[in-house]
């Protein structure tokens, strides 16, 4: 099983989403939050971390991280499980360090997302609700 972290940074209302090339072989053309796997001895938040800066350019503060919940995809060796993270502080300002990802990133009001095409349905409704008790807070380790 595969084990994705995705962010959400979100500003006034608005989450920055980015939209998946064409070209690539999971998931073309459709909107996302940004992320990528977790590397083997790495724990979440500070996968996340690294994620958000190569794809972003941002460096999170971790205090403001709250997972808010997990969804799942695909099955077998193929089965990916995701874990998404409300970031609400970071330093820099966010921009497509990975074109080759990534041919677009936009702000987007929460309540518009479900017109888009997301890579997962759900993802309104977890932006939408809070974060998960239990989980608020991690260190970066």
């Amino acid at each position: 099983m595969h084990v994705v972290v995705c962010g959400a940074l979100v500003k006034n209302g608005a989450v920055l989403l980015v939209h998946r090339s064409p070209a690539r072989r999971a998931y073309p053309d459709l909107w996302d939050l940004p992320g990528g796997h977790v590397e083997a001895g790495e724990s979440e938040l500070p996968a996340l971390a690294r994620e958000m800066h190569e794809e972003l350019g941002v460096h999170i503060v971790a205090e403001s991280s709250s997972r808010l919940g997990d969804l799942r995809a695909g099955g077998g060796e193929d089965a990916v499980h995701v874990s998404v993270w409300h970031i609400a502080d970071w330093v820099g300002s966010p921009t497509n360090r990975a074109p080759e990802e990534h041919d677009d990133i936009a702000w987007v009001e929460i309540s518009e997302l479900g017109g888009l095409p997301l890579v997962f349905d759900a993802l309104p409704a977890l932006l939408r609700s809070p974060p998960e008790p239990d989980r608020r807070r991690h260190p970066v380790r």
